[in-house]
């Protein structure tokens, strides 16, 4: 499940703006250069972006730019 906050909202360490797993927080890491991390990694392009996805370990999510 993922949380979607409006764009106008103010963040801070009680509201961040993550995505909500059993507890667990998973962030999609945003760097210069990306690669797949294990064999699961799947590279996609979405809208002019590149990002590396794992369904088995959200942990892996990337995204760069």
């Amino acid at each position: 499940m993922a949380i979607n906050y409006p764009k106008t909202q103010k963040y801070s360490y009680k509201n961040p703006p993550l995505g909500v797993r059993g507890g667990i927080i998973f962030v999609m890491k945003v760097k210069a250069s990306v690669k797949k991390r294990s064999a699961e990694c799947k590279v996609i392009r979405r809208k002019g972006k590149i990002y590396v996805i794992n369904k088995k370990n959200p942990k892996f999510k990337q995204r760069q730019g």
